[in-house]
């Protein structure tokens, strides 16, 4: 009988990733943090075909689906992820952050900035070795109940 071989820690965080954030092979998705290229990467070798570097975008224009951060040991790098990655999502987009510090207060405190920018936290599951934090934007910077005047 043949053993399956156990997943690598980084591919527990990609998988827990994908699955949080409730991604589609067809969503446009962005990623940031000091580790984006390798999960970049990841997300090729998974099928995913419409990922993007953060980094590598020229213009924010909320185009995207979802959002992945990656690789961050502090609440500053986190902090600058998700404002550089909040950018280029839409109003309703996924987002989920893989937290690999264990600083106290932290994921308090990504959760408070992640409420700043109109996310709403829905999920969070502990890997071997990170914690992974998801969010969902619900219509953000949308006006509701306003009658326009058209003239």
């Amino acid at each position: 009988m043949s053993r399956q071989p156990l997943s690598s820690p980084r591919d527990e965080i990609v998988d827990t990733m994908i699955d949080l954030a409730h991604l589609a092979k067809s969503h446009r998705i962005v990623v940031a943090g000091n580790e984006s290229i390798e999960l970049y990467l990841a997300l090729k070798r998974r099928g995913f075909d419409f990922g993007v570097l953060a980094s590598a975008c020229r213009t924010p224009c909320g185009q995207h689906a979802a959002g992945l951060i990656g690789g961050c040991n502090s609440y500053q790098a986190i902090e600058a992820a998700v404002v550089q990655i909040s950018r280029f999502l839409n109003s309703a987009a996924n987002i989920a952050i893989s937290i690999e510090s264990r600083e106290s207060g932290l994921v308090a405190r990504v959760r408070v900035k992640l409420q700043q920018l109109g996310f709403r936290i829905e999920a969070g599951a502990r890997c071997r070795e990170s914690f992974v934090l998801a969010a969902h934007r619900h219509e953000f910077g949308q006006d509701f109940g306003v009658i326009q005047n058209v003239a």
